[in-house]
């Protein structure tokens, strides 16, 4: 593994960051304590942007854990909102149940437990916006079940696109395979605009035709 940004750069970006309020804070001690995946707040604070500034209100995340990622897209899309969590462990979707009610959010979220390829195929409608952080071998699965869900001019956001620099060596694993051929799909489709970021670990964001 290799670090994304200059450890120096890495560190200035997260020291320069607001403090975040009571419930994300407890969230983000939780997640270190017992290496929970988060995305953290920088990564948090891009996709609350990115909710905010394209008007979504109807929201899909495939894998959710503990719903940090949740509560800022919840928060982000407003009261009017519908955001979906899947997680496929009940304990992780109890955990933030209690986060969601704490945070004032808890009405906008539908909580689903289990596979979140097939929680979506459960959910009817089109989405504004599909947040992609499932297992990374499940990444070209994913993509095939989201891109048919999100709305012309929709975005499809997804985290650890670049897997700690894993993607830049000949994949050893199925995870680093999957995100691989990830990154290649977005790339070489004729119905999505994507750019990847180097933030934290790699996020891409992707606009649909």
């Amino acid at each position: 593994m290799m670090e994304i940004t200059n450890p120096a750069v890495e560190k200035y970006l997260y020291g320069i960051l607001p403090k975040r309020d009571a419930v994300i804070a407890e969230m983000e001690r939780y997640a270190e304590k017992y290496s929970v995946p988060i995305i953290g707040p920088a990564v948090a604070r891009m996709i609350y942007l990115l909710a905010q500034i394209s008007g979504a209100r109807r929201i899909f995340e495939m894998g959710s854990a503990i719903g940090y990622s949740t509560i800022w897209l919840a928060r982000a899309a407003g009261p009017k909102a519908e955001i979906y969590y899947t997680d496929g462990d009940p304990a992780n979707a109890k955990r933030a149940k209690d986060y969601f009610r704490r945070a004032g959010v808890e009405r906008r979220i539908t909580v689903m437990t289990g596979d979140a390829l097939k929680m979506i195929d459960r959910t009817k409608g089109q989405f504004d916006l599909i947040f992609i952080d499932v297992n990374k071998d499940q990444y070209p699965a994913a993509l095939r079940k989201a891109l048919p869900r999100l709305k012309s001019k929709g975005l499809l956001v997804t985290d650890n696109t670049l897997w700690s620099g894993r993607v830049t060596q000949p994949a050893k694993d199925a995870a680093t395979r999957g995100v691989q051929e990830f990154n290649r799909a977005v790339y070489a489709s004729k119905k999505l605009f994507p750019v990847m970021i180097p933030l934290r670990d790699g996020v891409t964001v992707c606009r649909r035709a």
